[in-house]
């Protein structure tokens, strides 16, 4: 049985690992696949069709608690314990539920002290206790009718909720905490830089976890924007990302052979390779030859998706040039997100020309897929990969590479 802390309006853990509010879905996982072993029988919980709708949930069965992530930003937003019976409780280092201690409304007055008054829902029949970023749901069964105010004696806790604010139907997932960047770079946003022939190169805006020299108190997060392009060289976006989380090296190009001529390709000595970015959700290509970025592949992390979890979600926006008919043939701006849905990319940009090449994956010849074929669609030189959600997977961005003499746009960023 677990023997976990409560820290209201932040998290709930031991000495071994802790869930923080605002920790990102990835990291949450890594800790229970570190922890196999011990914590058990983990159900993950999604909206197939409307992935965006519902929160997404990681339901520790064998242990009575829900950790529920933001369908958006996929950040942790709230803790709950839904059945005591099957974990121990502590507050500053005090037990007030275990197999000797029962959480009773008197023993919660106890650890936590006062607070305003409860308030009754007589739909689901609990009387909930709230503190700030910490509530308590009572079972009042056995009553026939709900008090106003006090709680009777003898109630038992059913569920606890460890949220961020005073309201748990309008708490939000919070920041990031210094404690989970673990020497990481996060991206808050990537634009897709473009001109009117199609995409040129990525804007980041980047958050590390800064500190002064040598004092951890006066860490924090530090914001910082780089920008990217077509045939920048290796050691360009290194120097502007750093070290990638893993270099990939293509053994085959299995989407030749739906070029004009494959069979006149000379085939390269060497392979072009990958810089993967997993904490950016970004991949970007290096051709094997020159050593310059010849594509970038931006990840939405969808679930329901075989790569899901291998990357965080990449929070990207593409403008778009759409050319209206008309004898002005005017043009209208438009931003494409990772949220948009294929329906309404084709509206904007119309339907592609050629059917979509079907993708399969597996990890090996004898492996299925359990969540289906995507589909890649070509426009205005970009890939989508879509689910069969009609969600985008995936957005492969190719551009000419940049000669030398062209003049490179200026960019905001800062130094480390």
């Amino acid at each position: 049985m677990l023997d976990l802390e409560v820290v209201p309006e932040r998290s709930l853990g031991n000495e071994q690992w802790e869930f923080a509010l605002g920790m990102p879905l990835a990291q949450a996982i890594s800790i229970l696949q570190k922890h196999c072993r011990i914590i058990k029988n983990v159900q993950v919980l999604y909206s197939e069709q409307m992935p965006l709708s519902h929160d997404l949930i990681l339901n520790l069965t064998q242990d009575g608690i829900k950790l529920l992530f933001d369908a958006t930003n996929q950040r942790l937003k709230v803790i709950e314990v839904y059945d005591l019976s099957k974990v121990k409780l502590k507050y500053c280092g005090v037990h007030f539920n275990s197999q000797a201690i029962a959480p009773t409304i008197e023993q919660i007055d106890q650890s936590f002290g006062a607070t305003h008054p409860g308030v009754y829902n007589a739909a689901e029949q609990l009387f909930h206790l709230n503190f700030r970023g910490l509530s308590f749901s009572f079972q009042l069964d056995s009553w026939n009718e709900a008090p106003k105010y006090e709680i009777p004696h003898g109630a038992m806790v059913k569920r606890m909720h460890i949220y961020t604010g005073n309201n748990l139907q309008e708490t939000r997932a919070p920041a990031m905490p210094l404690a989970c960047f673990l020497g990481n770079i996060y991206a808050e946003s990537v634009d897709v830089l473009r001109d009117r022939a199609g995409p040129l190169g990525l804007k980041l805006r980047l958050l590390i976890a800064g500190c002064g020299p040598g004092v951890m108190a006066d860490a924090k997060v530090r914001s910082l924007e780089r920008s990217i392009y077509f045939g920048d060289s290796c050691q360009g976006v290194l120097g502007a990302l750093g070290s990638p989380h893993k270099v990939f090296y293509k053994s085959e190009d299995k989407m030749k052979i739906h070029s004009p001529s494959p069979h006149k390709q000379v085939p390269s000595k060497c392979n072009d390779y990958f810089f993967n970015y997993f904490t950016l959700g970004v991949d970007i290509l290096f051709d094997s030859t020159t050593h310059l970025v010849k594509k970038f592949v931006l990840h939405t992390n969808y679930p329901g998706h075989y790569n899901f979890n291998i990357y965080h979600r990449c929070d990207f926006k593409i403008p778009l040039v759409i050319k209206k008919d008309g004898a002005d043939s005017q043009t209208e701006d438009c931003i494409l997100t990772t949220y948009s849905k294929w329906d309404q990319i084709q509206e904007l940009l119309g339907h592609p020309m050629e059917k979509p090449v079907v993708l399969h994956r597996s990890s090996s010849a004898n492996n299925t897929n359990p969540f289906g074929s995507t589909f890649c669609f070509g426009l205005q030189r970009m890939i989508f990969e879509v689910m069969q959600n009609n969600h985008i997977a995936s957005v492969t961005l190719y551009g000419a590479p940049r000669t030398t003499s062209q003049a490179r746009p200026e960019s905001s960023s800062s130094s480390h």
